[in-house]
Formats: structure tokens, C-alpha cells, sequence
């Protein structure tokens, strides 16, 4: 497969991509952002494309362009695909499953509320705090190339107590219409409403940009749902992930 530069990706993806439909983020992201990559089965021309951001990634096009043996190896982490994509995913990744997913989009803007921190978007010089975040949070800063990549993106609200960085909400996946949400908070911090906070503000900004909010996660999730509700997402459609070369993760603990 041939990778291609970040303004021919962009416009070989949308392409293939419905801007109507909260879905294929990972696809999206690379399109309207430029982080991660885009590889495809052919240039000129191409008539399908493989789209990754660090360990997630998207199939779109036609899936008789490509070979299970031009895939295999190339994925590890979370694949979105449509159903037509299915037989050759299992023909590639020996061991794939299928993980349950849950799209809803934001329906009414959350109000802000009031938490015993400071809570602000991050900027350029907040990329050590990021940094500074315990293994099982850094995963926020996937999509953007990293902590220093989140902190400049202008995309991310953080929550501080006593100058260090406890909560982060984020586009962690940015198209057209929709921005979809990464929330984390860090373990010593759970409890206080922060992620709330942070997700409601950064709800603001993303309305401002005339876009709508969406939150995808996973069913088995409780307490993400719980917060999502709360902050006024509801519904929109259900879906799945491919699992490839690791284990389904465990569900998230908010807020």
C-alpha cells in the first residue's frame, strides 16, 4: 500500500465519507486534521484507503481493492469498517473481534458547572502536564500525535487542582460536522465531577465552531453512558470496533 501526503489524503477520504453521519472518525480526523496517515491500494486512482491515527484506524473505498496480505501486520488496535469490509477483515486478522460500540450525539448544550478546580483549555505550555499524566490516561493525546500535539490543538480543555493536571476533555476525533469527545480523568482525581466540567465547556467551543458533539463508547460501559446522558447526548446508533492484535479494554472509569 502507497502512503500518501496529508492534502491528497484529505481529499481521497472525504470521498468516501458521508459528513451527515456521526461515524468514521478515525477517517475523518486524518482528513480534516492531517495527523496520522492514509494508505491506499493504488495512486492514481485509488479504490480503497486504510486511515490510522496511532492505534486507531478506518477501511473505506471498495473492499475487493484490497488483499488480506496487504493488510495483515499493518494493524494493531481498534479498526472501523463497514459490514462489506467484514470477510476480508477475518481473512487479515486471525483472532479479531468484534467490540459493541454505542455512538450518541449532544442534543441540548450542557451547562457548565461548578467544580473545586480551574478549568481551561488548554494551551502550548500545558504539553508538560500532559506529559506528566499516568500511563493509563496519555491515551487522550493519541490522536493528536501526542501530549504536545493536544496542548497546541486548541481542542482540549483541562481541569487543575493545586497546578496539576487532573481531567482532560478533547476532540479526540475531528470531522466536518462533528467533533467526538475523549474524556479522562486522572485515579487520585475520580470523584469530583471534573471530567463533566471539562466535557461541558469543551461542548461550548465545539457548538461555537458549528459543529455538534458526539460520544462513542462501548455498551458495556455504565458509567460513561451515565455521564454522557447527563451532559444531554443521546442516542444516535449503534456499531462496532474491530479488536486486532490485543485485548478488548475494560470500561472506563468516570467522571
Amino acid at each position: 500500500m502507497l502512503t500518501l501526503a496529508s492534502d491528497q489524503a484529505s481529499e481521497v477520504l472525504r470521498r468516501w465519507l458521508d459528513a451527515s453521519e456521526p461515524s468514521f472518525f478515525t477517517a475523518w480526523h486524518v482528513a480534516t486534521t492531517g495527523n496520522g496517515a492514509c494508505l491506499v491500494d493504488r495512486w492514481p486512482e485509488p479504490r480503497a484507503a486504510l486511515a490510522l491515527t496511532y492505534s486507531n484506524y478506518a477501511l473505506v473505498g471498495s473492499p475487493g481493492a484490497l488483499d488480506a496480505d496487504e493488510l495483515r501486520g499493518r494493524v494493531v488496535g481498534f479498526l472501523e469498517g463497514a459490514e462489506a469490509f467484514d470477510s476480508l477483515v477475518r481473512r487479515a486478522f486471525a483472532g479479531a473481534v468484534a467490540w459493541p460500540r454505542i455512538t450518541l450525539v449532544e442534543r441540548t448544550l450542557p451547562a457548565a458547572g461548578t467544580v473545586a478546580a480551574e478549568v481551561r483549555p488548554l494551551a502550548v505550555t500545558d504539553a508538560p502536564h500532559v506529559w506528566a499524566l499516568t500511563p493509563e490516561s496519555l491515551w487522550i493525546a493519541n490522536t493528536w500525535a501526542g501530549p504536545a500535539g493536544l496542548a497546541a490543538g486548541g481542542y482540549a480543555w483541562g481541569a487543575f487542582v493545586d497546578g496539576h493536571l487532573a481531567s482532560v476533555a478533547c476532540s479526540f476525533s475531528v470531522a466536518d460536522r462533528f467533533e467526538d469527545l475523549g474524556v479522562i480523568t486522572e485515579p487520585a482525581f475520580r470523584g469530583r465531577g471534573l471530567s463533566p466540567a471539562c466535557a461541558a465547556a469543551l461542548c461550548a467551543d465545539i457548538h461555537a465552531r458549528g459543529r455538534q458533539a458526539s460520544w462513542t463508547t462501548s455498551l458495556d460501559n455504565t458509567a460513561s453512558l451515565r455521564v454522557a446522558e447527563k451532559l444531554g447526548f443521546r442516542m444516535h446508533h449503534h456499531d462496532r470496533l474491530w479488536v486486532i492484535g490485543r485485548s478488548v479494554p475494560e470500561p472506563a472509569v468516570y467522571p
